[in-house]
């Protein structure tokens, strides 16, 4: 059977700005565009014949340009330790990885923003698929709302496949419509971004939203970060760190520095003396990660003992450490592990 092919827009993703323009275009009321936005975003609507206040007329001319754009998730995998991951088909044919991570009274989703990663890290299996496409806002929304857990969570983290700021347009519009009132309504002390540094995105990010900043480190001399970091040689760390510096995180909003160990490499008291030494000034948490350990890669992870005497090393510099909890390692959702290969021919 051929596949249909459909030339309608996606609503899910345009602004309330863009839906104003969109039915003014095509001759609706100004206040259509608000109506639609509340059907897409707070009653969360997955069809145009839902947005029952919009005239029969209107929902018909509507239907002929537009489509929602919500799709459900492809599979979904459940971890012994409560963790689900998800996988989504998007519009070029890729697919995209989300995590339902549950803890406490926390309900986070770790979501993507690219299909592949340009960034090519060597401890992270998204980067081996090399850069497919990036997602559009609406492919980023979509797994907020169509998770099975959508209704109850609480934090939103931009950590899942791809550099979300080498998508730096729909990464920043799925924040205005994560956190403006018209959308869903989200403070944006309820989102992080995790970035490797990518200096106009980072620019963009740090100047436009409130939202809390990950920065991924992993090694605080230049030259054995550029050896598993490839962006490195794009926008350095020292770079990245002066951009920080002209932000003020003593409030609320907050930045962190992840740190995955790995033996032999970043893990002596040197690279802890020089991490303390070039996060000084900065108000911060290190979150240190175990690495999961991925094909056809040389690194190996360290110890407990190990792990925690490097955090000890940094708690003696008056830095806030904690160690991440590895979760959904037994279906490769934990940090570093997500990548679509074995599900490419569904």
């Amino acid at each position: 059977m051929n596949e249909i092919i459909t030339t309608k827009r996606p609503l899910l993703g345009l602004t309330l700005d863009q839906l104003t323009q969109e039915v003014i275009a095509l001759g609706m009321p100004r206040f259509t565009g608000k109506q639609i936005a509340q059907w897409l975003y707070h009653k969360r609507a997955t069809t145009i014949d839902e947005m029952s206040n919009i005239s029969k007329a209107n929902r018909a001319l509507l239907a002929e340009h537009f489509e929602v754009g919500r799709s459900q998730p492809v599979t979904s995998q459940l971890s012994i330790d409560g963790t689900r991951k998800y996988l989504f088909r998007v519009s070029n044919g890729g697919l995209v990885e989300s995590v339902f991570i549950p803890e406490g009274d926390r309900a986070t989703l770790c979501i993507s923003s690219q299909v592949g990663c340009k960034m090519n890290c060597l401890f992270c299996m998204t980067g081996k698929q090399g850069f497919k496409a990036h997602l559009s806002v609406g492919e980023i929304i979509n797994q907020v709302l169509s998770v099975e857990e959508s209704e109850r969570l609480t934090n939103i983290v931009y950590m899942g496949m791809g550099e979300p700021l080498d998508n730096p347009d729909n990464v920043l519009s799925s924040i205005e419509v994560m956190t403006a009132e018209w959308g869903l309504g989200w403070s944006p002390k309820r989102l992080t971004l995790s970035t490797v540094g990518v200096r106009r995105g980072l620019e963009r990010f740090l100047r436009e939203t409130k939202c809390h900043l990950a920065v991924s480190l992993h090694n605080p001399f230049a030259e054995g970060r550029l050896q598993i970091m490839p962006a490195e040689r794009g926008t350095s760390l020292e770079e990245t760190l002066e951009m920080i510096r002209q932000v003020d995180f003593s409030g609320q909003r907050r930045v962190s520095f992840e740190y995955i160990v790995f033996d032999g490499v970043n893990d002596s008291p040197a690279h802890a003396a020089e991490l303390a030494r070039i996060l000084r000034g900065i108000p911060c948490r290190i979150n240190l990660i175990p690495f999961h350990q991925i094909p056809n890669v040389p690194l190996r992870p360290v110890s407990a003992e190990r792990m925690e005497a490097f955090k000890a090393l940094l708690e003696q510099r008056g830095y806030v450490t904690t160690i991440r909890t590895s979760r959904g390692e037994d279906i490769s959702a934990a940090c570093g592990m997500l990548s679509t290969k074995e599900q490419m021919n569904l």
